[in-house]
């Protein structure tokens, strides 16, 4: 791990790295704030994925998230959205494919499969990576994401059942099978055979019989993408009313899919993972 950016935060640390990834075969980049508590004690870590044409600086620049991990004693892990570079396969024209937009599935079909394993990298190489190195972050973890990143979020929990205490969503990509974006990445990563899909949808996984873990997701009602049927938080709630899964999902009156959005409710999702992480 190399450590590229020191910068100091309310009371506490936030730094960015780069390491040379084994899983996606690239240099990858991820930011890491460390809160006050950390100086005395090992502290508990909220995993923040971020959403399409996104790296792990919007969240941390724009989202307000270390003043209440400050308050709350959370390590903030914050990895960028997707494999980077010359020699990794990229769809220059489009914004939602490709570098930027990793989808946090393991691509199975070529160019895509040389790098774009970025569930494997999230759930296993950065964990272990960021325990290993900084041991002030132990074991305990919980997991968020917008959008792109709150599908990647969920999928991260109902794939590794005891692996986070909770999980939480802003304007998750909620049924990937079903819509443009989930489709166009889906089909190229994994390829045409739409029943290998399910296994990275969390509505088609929750409807498979997913291990039940408690489920907070926050939606704006004026969010423009929820407009295009892109986000479908319908046919995720659906399932779970099928199956009795635990969901808290709450329609934010006048809200749209920006960081203003993610903003106002940041700190409602990390006094949840705290609750969580002290069980």
């Amino acid at each position: 791990m190399e450590r590229i950016e020191h910068v100091r935060e309310f009371g506490g640390w936030l730094d960015r790295y780069r390491h040379d990834s084994e899983t996606c075969h690239c240099r990858m980049t991820f930011s890491v704030y460390l809160p006050p508590q950390a100086e005395s004690a090992p502290v508990p870590a909220v995993y923040f994925l971020s959403g399409l044409t996104c790296t792990d600086d919007n969240v941390r620049v724009k989202a307000g998230a270390q003043r209440y991990a400050a308050e709350l004693g959370l390590a903030l892990v914050m990895p960028d959205t997707s494999p980077r570079g010359e020699d990794v396969a990229d769809a220059p024209d489009r914004y939602d494919l490709g570098q930027g937009a990793g989808f946090y599935v393991n691509a199975s079909r070529p160019p895509w499969a040389a790098h774009y394993r970025m569930f494997d990298y999230v759930n296993q190489e950065l964990p272990a990576l960021v325990e290993r190195e900084l041991p002030l972050i132990p074991g305990r973890r919980s997991i968020t994401g917008h959008s792109m990143g709150g599908h990647g979020a969920m999928i991260s929990a109902l794939k590794n059942p005891g692996l986070y205490r909770s999980v939480s969503a802003f304007a998750p990509i909620g049924n990937p099978m079903e819509c443009g974006w989930g489709q166009g990445c889906l089909g190229a990563y994994l390829g045409e055979d739409r029943a290998s899909w399910r296994e990275w949808d969390a509505t088609e996984l929750i409807r498979a019989g997913a291990a039940p873990i408690p489920l907070l997701i926050d939606q704006g009602t004026d969010d423009e993408f929820l407009r295009d049927g892109q986000l479908r938080p319908e046919a995720l709630s659906q399932a779970c009313a099928e199956r009795g899964f635990p969901l808290t999902l709450r329609m934010q009156p006048g809200y749209d899919h920006s960081y203003h959005f993610i903003a106002s409710f940041i700190g409602e999702h990390l006094a949840y993972h705290a609750r969580a992480l002290r069980d």
